[in-house]
């Protein structure tokens, strides 16, 4: 939920939950690895598609996201062509629109790789301890190596990133990183305060990411501009463009992404149920080729399958003090309905080691939040959002944009030097006027109708991920002091 939203139209807040329909055999099945071929128990075609269906809508989602993203000529805004960084360099203002739930607290730096074709160099400079991560992306969403603060450091680093099967020897002072398929997403993230003299640092740092082809390792080296494809739609949403594709078209460009994008090896039932239906990795798919049943199964498979993972919504995560969060993103395992689902609402989803997102739209009596009202988030004595990274606090209309203030304030967060009451607990106040000039430090600003709120942890402590720790709700209060 986080850069994740931000190739979308329509974030987790304006999704309409739509029911969930009837059990999946698949989801089922999925609980006890049965077989499905022969006399085993999933046998309905339908279900079959279904099934296939949301199994496969990750790698065609990140296909159909890599086709808008890199089709520029040179790295502009958030596009760059293959094998090229594109860096955002500041962030967005109320009057963005662009894309919804935007950052405030780090700058993006995303790269689609093809590391099928040839291993790529890496190279990350001294971040002089600023907190950093560079998530690495299989073309299935699952997040399968993350440098940064956490795991490596902030010194300088070089890693060598090779495709599956890859064999052969890696420079020295470089790191082997074997991805799981040949696409590869890198979406790398550096904090900034939003100063000028901030700014400065990190774009000088962002100037430094540097991805090369191995075969032009140790030689001067210049990205070949990007080519521009007409036919790719570069206004419709890229989720929009996957939910409208009819299932044929789907299917076809499933099957022919499996082939140098393997799924994994412990996917042999979901493989097994879409050989069933004729859809087989690197082979076209030809549903006229089907039974009838079969056929009329394939071309239901969207409508069928799209309410099913945006149902999915209501069942997962934890729901605490009106919060709600999932600690279950950045690998999924079996759990192929959750890789959907955090696909369509929050695309390139960190590891919850990395990060985790809870959002709310309701107050602690599940009143709605709205503008016309004040509100007091109390954090008791040392009972700050417990990370080892940062934490904000994000405020969004209605619609997921930020909101126009006096303060030109966002988010708020200890980088505001938050003040503190005589017992040590924190106030937030989230309300639309000022609370007061003895109070702003501690404002976050509302706007006048219905808003959302995010919560964003970054390396989150023990006490976040066991759910020791939790959100304190957001309570509507007349007033309040420090």
């Amino acid at each position: 939920m986080d850069i994740t939203r931000r190739f979308f139209a329509a974030g987790a807040g304006t999704i309409p939950l739509i029911g969930a329909g009837r059990p999946s055999a698949w989801a089922q099945s999925m609980t006890r690895d049965a077989p499905i071929i022969g006399n085993h128990a999933v046998t309905d075609p339908l279900d079959l598609a279904i099934d296939a269906y949301i199994y496969g809508y990750p790698l065609v989602t990140v296909e159909m996201t890599r086709r808008v993203l890199t089709n520029v000529t040179a790295p502009e805004g958030k596009n760059a062509p293959m094998g090229q960084f594109a860096n955002l360099r500041e962030y967005p203002d109320a009057k963005f629109r662009a894309v919804t739930a935007p950052n405030a607290d780090t700058l993006y730096s995303s790269a689609f790789v093809d590391v099928g074709r040839e291993p790529h160099i890496l190279t990350i400079p001294d971040e002089e301890w600023r907190y950093y991560l560079m998530p690495m992306l299989s073309a299935w969403t699952n997040v399968f190596a993350v440098p940064g603060k956490r795991t490596s450091g902030t010194g300088p680093q070089t890693y060598f990133i090779a495709g599956p099967g890859w064999s052969g020897s890696v420079p020295s002072g470089a790191k082997l990183i074997q991805a799981p398929t040949s696409l590869i997403w890198i979406i790398g993230r550096t904090y900034c305060t939003g100063t000028p003299e901030d700014y400065t640092a990190v774009h000088a740092a962002q100037d430094q990411y540097r991805l090369v082809p191995a075969s032009a390792a140790g030689k001067p080296y210049t990205p070949p501009a990007g080519r521009i494809d007409p036919g790719v739609d570069m206004k419709t949403a890229v989720r929009e463009q996957v939910n409208r594709m009819d299932a044929t078209t789907y299917f076809n460009l499933l099957a022919s992404l499996m082939k140098d994008n393997p799924p994994a090896l412990a996917d042999g039932v979901p493989l097994a149920k879409m050989a069933s239906l004729g859809i087989v990795p690197g082979q076209p798919f030809d549903p006229a080729s089907q039974p009838a049943a079969i056929r009329g199964a394939i071309a239901r498979a969207p409508e069928e399958a799209i309410p099913r993972i945006m149902g999915h919504l209501k069942a997962t995560g934890s729901h605490v003090n009106g919060w709600t969060f999932t600690t279950d993103g950045g690998d999924y395992g079996k759990d192929y309905l959750q890789r959907a689902l955090v696909t369509a609402v929050g695309l390139g989803c960190n590891l919850p080691q990395d990060a985790v997102y809870p959002l709310t739209t309701v107050d602690a009596a599940g009143r709605k939040l709205n503008g016309a009202s004040k509100y007091v988030m109390r954090f008791p004595a040392g009972e700050l959002p417990p990370v080892d990274g940062f934490w904000s606090l994000t405020m969004y209309d209605a619609d997921y944009f930020f909101v126009e203030n006096q303060l030109n304030r966002y988010s708020i967060s200890p980088r505001d030097a938050l003040k503190a009451k005589p017992d040590g607990s924190v106030d937030l106040f989230i309300q639309t006027e000022s609370p007061g000039a003895m109070r702003e430090t501690n404002w976050l600003p509302a706007p006048e109708g219905p808003f959302v709120l995010m919560l964003r942890t970054y390396w989150p402590k023990d006490a976040i991920l066991n759910g020791s720790w939790s959100p304190p709700p957001v309570t509507r209060s007349a007033s309040a002091t420090l």
